[in-house]
């Protein structure tokens, strides 16, 4: 196994390395562009602003000074709630071989943007553009709201704003319409890149999904799926091409494809660090965190005026920390492939800042906020699939290895002895690393010999199934019910459980087998004999491979069991630790 992490971490090196150049290709798209001409760029703070409270201005009031207006010397957000944020900008003279435009970045976060330009005769006429619009109706429908400007002499222009309940934060470029053509035209090949990019692998996904039979692969492919729509509705892509005629769902989809994005990671993040295993109460909590995430889209459409905003935004924070807190702690416990999912969502972990500063208004509007987590999923897609396709194949070359040792009883259809030593082998290392015990129970149908001589062989061999049935209906489905000879069965249990079940479970076996046998006479029912132990006991020495370990544990269960068949009072008894202070042992008289 550690010849195999430098060959793996070469190979994430060399991943990292492709993945780059789709960074850099990203990248380009931002700042000022290859192909402005003259008079083009970011005129944001060249405006002055006031704030209208009520909402209720005109712009003909505005204009003749009804609001007092201040100069914006910095970009920065405005909390606007109920109210309206005015903006004037005194355009310069424009080439009037041109048409000239000004764009409003940050579409997911402009409920109605309204820009007024005065006509010829002095009155004021509107272009409306926001959310609260369908992108159809727009002056000029696009990914951001985009407003026309008249070229030639300049002038006045006012531009009203509102937005609830995130900060609105302006970010305004004038921009000639060969500029909006090469904008346009470099936003649709990246981010139109990067959605065929995820379908590729969304697909892939799946393949291995069907491949490898691995619940981990179809969480993976729920969380790919909800990032590629969560990306088209925070672009404004989605808004411009799939529902362009249906304001509502633009104005809620970031929120909508947002939550089931999370709840998705999250499952995928407990699938693939197999956390059932390691604690159930944690696993619990992660399921709970992942439905409320699910219910709160459901809800959020219609909750929004009434506290869900701030929740959504707690979400994805609690997210972010969840993500990496069970990656790190199942890491710590053993599961090798944690590292590298944290690792792996370390490029969105790094993004997500961006984006969540500018929802809480801290952040104004820029390329950083609409693009970072694009740009961090786009590595961290393909890099978490490679991470699971180790982790599958490293699985199914241990399954394989575990065929090959013809790992099933030809009777009843359980694991056979080879199994159960390799199983309990790792159950006491994973023990000795994270110092929680399992437990082995050794349970012998002590009546066998009795069935055969009433009812024949096959009645005897009708017996072991129903009995290995039974055993196995009792335990969890990542326990291990083994036959270990020709009416003796061990059962292992792993995980992190109080010694109080175990007795229940030695118990529960007992009572199955007295319940009626099919095709047998009623009076002769299964009279099972059970031993259990915690493991690794006080009394072994674990050593560096722990080959021993689980063969002094089964001699001392065998031997224990053998001495109690002697006495026919006796039906459970538990073996304690040996270095607890009070060693129990109160055998159950058969009634």
């Amino acid at each position: 196994m550690a010849e195999e992490q430098p060959g793996l971490r070469a190979r994430a090196a060399a991943l990292l390395r492709r993945l780059a150049l789709l960074l850099l290709l990203l990248a380009g798209a931002g700042g000022q562009p290859a192909w402005a001409v003259p008079g083009e760029g970011d005129i944001t703070v060249q405006g002055r602003y006031a704030f209208d409270p009520g909402g209720q201005a005109s712009v003909e009031a505005v204009a003749g000074g009804a609001l007092p207006l201040q100069r914006l010397d910095r970009h920065r957000a405005f909390a606007l709630g109920t109210g309206a944020l005015w903006m004037r900008f005194e355009l310069p003279v424009l080439d009037p071989a041109q048409r000239w435009y000004l764009l409003l970045s940050g579409s997911p976060f402009i409920d109605r943007a309204s820009l007024f330009t005065a006509d010829a005769g002095g009155r004021w006429r509107e272009q409306r553009a926001g959310d609260h619009l369908p992108v159809a109706q727009w002056a000029h429908p696009h990914d951001s709201p985009l407003f026309s400007v008249p070229a030639g002499s300049g002038g006045t222009v006012w531009l009203r704003l509102q937005n609830q309940p995130a900060p609105a934060s302006p970010f305004l470029r004038l921009v000639s319409e060969d500029g909006v053509q090469a904008q346009r035209q470099w936003t649709h090949l990246l981010v139109g890149g990067y959605l065929g990019f995820g379908l590729l692998v969304f697909v892939v996904g799946l393949m291995h999904a069907r491949l490898y039979r691995d619940r981990a692969f179809h969480a993976y492919c729920a969380y790919v799926a909800c990032m590629l729509l969560f990306q088209l509705a925070f672009t404004g892509l989605g808004g411009l091409f799939l529902w362009r005629t249906s304001a509502a769902f633009n104005d809620a989809a970031p929120a909508l494809f947002m939550l089931p994005m999370i709840a998705a990671g999250i499952w995928f993040v407990r699938e693939a660090t197999a956390l059932q295993r390691h604690h159930r109460g944690v696993d619990r909590a992660t399921c709970a965190f992942v439905l409320f995430g699910l219910v709160l889209a459901g809800v959020y459409p219609w909750a929004r005026g009434h506290g869900a905003y701030p929740l959504l935004n707690a979400y994805g924070l609690v997210s972010v920390v969840l993500s990496i807190t069970l990656c790190a702690w199942t890491w710590r416990r053993g599961e090798r492939y944690s590292g590298w999912l944290l690792l792996g969502f370390l490029p969105v972990h790094l993004a997500y800042p961006f984006p969540a500063l500018r929802a809480a208004g801290l952040l104004p509007d820029s390329w950083a906020t609409e693009y970072a987590v694009l740009i961090g999923s786009a590595l961290e897609i393909p890099l978490l699939l490679w991470i699971l396709h180790c982790r599958a194949k490293d699985f199914s070359e241990t399954r394989v290895r575990l065929r090959a040792l013809d790992s099933t009883d030809p009777l009843t259809g359980l694991a056979i002895p080879p199994v159960l030593q390799l199983r309990l082998r790792d159950a006491l290392r994973r023990a000795h690393a994270t110092g929680q015990r399992c437990a082995v129970l050794l349970v012998e149908v002590a009546n066998h010999a009795d069935i055969v001589a009433r009812a024949g062989r096959e009645a005897g061999d009708r017996a072991l199934v129903v009995a290995a049935s039974r055993l196995t209906a009792v335990v969890r489905e990542l326990d291990t019910v083994c036959r270990i000879a020709d009416h003796r069965f061990a059962i292992l249990t792993e995980g992190s459980q109080p010694s109080e079940r175990r007795r229940l479970l030695a118990q529960h076996v007992v009572a199955r087998g007295l319940e009626p046998v099919p095709r047998l006479p009623r009076d002769l029912s299964l009279r099972l004999r059970v031993v259990t132990a915690s493991a690794p006991d006080g009394s072994i020495e674990l050593t560096g491979d722990g080959t021993a370990d689980e063969q002094h544990l089964m001699q001392r269960l065998n031997r224990r069991l053998d001495r109690m068949l002697l006495d026919p009072r006796l039906v459970v008894h538990h073996l304690e630790p040996r270095d607890a202070a009070a060693s129990v042992r109160q055998p159950v008289a058969a009634g």
